[in-house]
Formats: structure tokens, C-alpha cells, sequence
């Protein structure tokens, strides 16, 4: 099934406010400090280099 114009499916990136994306990044240092021990150390690298990403971002736009 083909996606409409403008619908999720059209792989472009979410464009997120400030706000946004420090609520994301809160959610997302949670999650990682509530990963139990035996969880996937890639899940654990993914977690962390989507961190980075958003602390990059809100200090880029903070300048």
C-alpha cells in the first residue's frame, strides 16, 4: 500500500520543539538507568548514542 503525502510513512525525519526533545532525552537517560544488567550491550550503545544526539542538539540550539 502506497503512503499518502505527509503521513509517518514517508521516512522523514519527526521534527521535535526544545521542550520535546528534553522530555525525550529524560525519558531516555530513565530507560537506560532502569536496564537490568543482563540487558543487550547494543541496546545499551543505542540508548547512549541517542543521548549523545539530543544533548548535541540542545546545545546547538541553545547557541
Amino acid at each position: 500500500m502506497r503512503s499518502h503525502d505527509g503521513q509517518f510513512s514517508d521516512n522523514r525525519p519527526i521534527r521535535r520543539t526544545a521542550q520535546e526533545k528534553r522530555k525525550l532525552l529524560a525519558e531516555l537517560k530513565d530507560t537506560l538507568a532502569g536496564l537490568k544488567p543482563h540487558a543487550s550491550p547494543s541496546l545499551r550503545t543505542t540508548l547512549t548514542a541517542r543521548i549523545k544526539e539530543l544533548e548535541a542538539e540542545l546545545a546547538a540550539e541553545r547557541r
